[in-house]
């Protein structure tokens, strides 16, 4: 996290592999504020500790809590439901992509992914969602 960012849109990137962790921080790091967790769990504890991101990144496929658990408990609530989430996924079919859809996710996006598309979309997520407005 950059200590000068706290104007950018805040941004859970919820990853257990540090190689796509350190990807999507090289890569999102200039654009957003960031929190990284290794774990589903880690997440929602810090949710629930108050601290509300302007956007959610989950993989889903994690251990202990999946993506799609993860995806459920936050539209389920009353104080995150609103929160944004966007599924990362190696699995790149019509049946996953549904079951995240229904379940609430605002985008699916299959690895191995362009860095670049990922932010644009996630700009135009929030912009939708009146979080951003440049």
């Amino acid at each position: 996290m950059n200590p000068d960012n706290s104007l950018f849109p805040k941004l859970f990137i919820i990853e257990d592999d540090p190689s796509i962790q350190m990807v999507l921080s090289k890569f999102l790091s200039k654009t957003f504020e960031l929190n990284v967790f290794g774990s589903a769990a880690d997440a929602l504890s810090f949710l629930h500790q108050g601290s509300i991101p302007d956007i959610i990144i989950s993989d889903l496929n994690i251990p202990e809590i999946s993506g799609l658990e993860l995806l459920k408990q936050v539209k389920s609530s009353g104080f995150f439901k609103d929160i944004p989430v966007v599924m990362l996924s190696g699995e790149d079919n019509s049946e996953t992509r549904i079951k995240c859809y229904e379940a609430g996710a605002e985008d699916y996006i299959v690895k191995p992914f362009s860095p670049k598309e990922l932010e644009v979309r996630l700009k135009l997520i929030l912009k939708r969602n009146g979080k951003l407005v440049a």
